[in-house]
């Protein structure tokens, strides 16, 4: 059985969310899997896994420190394993008319997925770009303020609110038809 692990940073809980997702479909496949929050577990080794899946949120065009750290800290031993990359953020739904979304996500994969994996020197064997959750509840009051110009954007562009304020752009489906992707890759 394929040991796998998962770990990310989050800041409203998105990652979070999607890493969890990621878990079942791989545990649907097969994998033994376990999902760490860098935030709040640290890892000190990660010989015993052959497939490696390091997420991250992006706010403000950038990963969230703690899965930067680990890239940094494994960047040796991840160049001897399977690695997958994925981000969870806001430039796969583009929010204006004037902003191509096609070239929108385009960008967002060179500079948040490729040039990361060529900054660590990975050869990754997928990257992930997912949807953003913004959620409201969770965020700091002045981002909260400037989010609020957000919101009837959102709501124009059809963005379901899944809860009261809470925003979720990501496809469940397309997350799992990833995940599934990614465990029948390691597997073969």
């Amino acid at each position: 059985m394929v040991k796998a692990l998962i770990v990310y940073g989050t800041r409203y809980g998105a990652t979070e969310m999607t890493s969890e997702e990621i878990a079942d479909a791989f545990r649907q496949e097969g994998l033994d899997v376990k999902v760490v929050n860098l935030k709040k577990d640290k890892l000190k080794d990660i010989a015993e896994y052959e497939l490696v899946t390091v997420g991250s949120g992006i706010q403000i065009h950038k990963w969230t420190k703690e899965p930067e750290k680990f890239l940094k800290k494994f960047q040796k031993e991840l160049a001897g394993k399977k690695v997958a990359l994925f981000v969870c953020c806001g430039s796969t739904q583009p929010l204006d008319d004037k902003t191509d979304k096609a070239e929108s996500i385009e960008k967002a994969r060179t500079k948040y997925l490729e040039e990361k994996a060529a900054k660590y020197h990975l050869q990754p064997v997928a990257l992930g770009l997912f949807g953003g959750v913004y959620n409201y509840n969770r965020v700091p009051w002045l981002f909260g303020k400037f989010m609020q110009a957000i919101k009837p954007q959102l709501e124009e562009a059809g963005v379901p609110q899944t809860e009261p304020g809470l925003y979720d752009t990501r496809d469940l489906n397309a997350i799992r038809s990833w995940a599934k992707d990614v465990a029948q890759k390691v597997q073969s």
